[in-house]
């Protein structure tokens, strides 16, 4: 299901042109993922499970790279405005490798079978386990393309540094969606890998949304910023549960994969 690494890299910089961030800002939406309570925004429940990189707080090989997004998040803070624009917490950034089950679909299996959670757990350390990832000294890199503009969301997307780095994430992506007792479990790869770091939300759309002038804004960003933008190591997998968007966490005897 995933594309291959041309048609990755050509997929990821149609998205960073200023004619995509003019059509995408015509359908944003204000994610349900956040709502407004006595004028402040609070994350709602969206309980899940994902395969992701160690949180930003938790990752010090990747401390500049995490730093440098905290100043990427706070200049489209400034840009979008705070009622548009729902920043996550920093310490919560990451890149998710692998999107697993999420909401209504986790809460319905976990009520149906009680052993779901731990089924999942176990179908995740098997498929870690089987992993072959080709380390001899390569490291897998990625490094910021551009800002995305998603339909409820903002963020930085990735490309791979070279086609490897591409492949070892495939890798570790089949061997969990391939798995035949992950597919027992009713769950389906659902997306095509589009390697993004989340920022923010968006909270209120105003109706008179300057479009074609915000498109031009974040187009400016994206030149300013990829004149020297450090690159991630994605050095280790883990499977983490989030009860909702700002935290994501795990118990110590959770499934890890080495990737370096």
């Amino acid at each position: 299901m995933d594309d291959t690494y041309q048609n990755y890299i050509n997929r990821v910089a149609q998205m960073t042109l200023l004619q995509s961030y003019k059509s995408q800002l015509e359908y944003i939406q204000p994610s349900p993922k956040f709502t407004k309570l006595d004028g402040q925004f609070q994350a709602t429940p969206f309980p899940g499970y994902s395969v992701i990189t160690p949180p930003g707080e938790e990752d010090s090989q990747n401390s500049n790279f995490y730093q440098y997004l905290q100043q990427c998040q706070q200049q489209l803070i400034e840009l979008f405005g705070p009622s548009l624009m729902i920043p996550v917490p920093s310490d919560s950034f990451h890149l998710t490798l692998a999107d697993l089950i999420w909401e209504s679909a986790f809460i319905n299996a976990s009520q149906n079978n009680s052993q779901f959670e731990e089924k999942l757990r176990s179908c995740i350390a098997e498929s870690f386990q089987e992993l072959s990832i080709s380390r001899n000294g390569h490291k897998i890199q990625w490094q910021i393309f551009g800002i995305i503009v998603m339909t409820r969301a903002v963020g930085v997307c990735l490309v791979p540094k070279d086609e490897s780095s591409y492949e070892q994430v495939l890798k570790l992506r089949r061997s969990i969606y391939q798995n035949p007792n992950f597919i027992a479990l009713g769950i389906e790869q659902q997306y095509h890998l589009t390697a993004h770091v989340t920022l923010g939300y968006f909270g209120e759309i105003p109706s008179d949304l300057d479009i074609a002038g915000l498109a031009d804004s974040i187009s400016e960003l994206n030149h300013q910023w990829l004149e020297n933008t450090p690159e991630i190591l994605v050095h280790r997998g883990e499977l983490r549960k989030f009860d909702d968007m700002v935290r994501y966490y795990q118990e110590s005897d959770w499934p890890i994969v080495d990737l370096q």
